[in-house]
């Protein structure tokens, strides 16, 4: 599996409590993007997740970054979410950075399918 290094900024907060539930669902420091990408293929799962990215657009104060490693196939899924996405909100910048924002803010939440 080819993986491929990306950034996006998080609230210090967020970057917080994703780092303290990561250590806590025994992932340890070094599964970070393991636990990510598990959050992302849910959260592509959800029925309203074009929904759930704009209402991600509100956050502010992006001053922590976080960089993750993920597989070329999940970041193929995430451009083609852009156009979806895209479509339904046209001038909606940073797309990317806020699929993955969201999903992680759902799986803090504890979000699944079947809710």
């Amino acid at each position: 599996m080819q993986l491929k290094t990306t950034s996006l900024k998080l609230p210090k907060n967020l970057h917080y409590s994703l780092l303290q539930k990561v250590v806590e669902d025994g992932y340890g420091m070094r599964g970070k993007s393991r636990w990510i990408l598990e959050a992302i293929e849910v959260f592509f799962n959800l029925s309203d997740y074009p929904t759930l990215v704009d209402l991600a657009d509100s956050m502010d104060t992006l001053n922590d970054t976080l960089s993750i490693r993920l597989p070329i196939q999940t970041l193929q899924k995430i451009d083609e979410a852009v156009i979806f996405i895209r479509k339904d909100f046209p001038l909606m910048e940073g797309v990317k950075s806020k699929i993955i924002r969201a999903s992680i803010m759902q799986r803090l939440l504890g979000r699944t399918v079947n809710d």
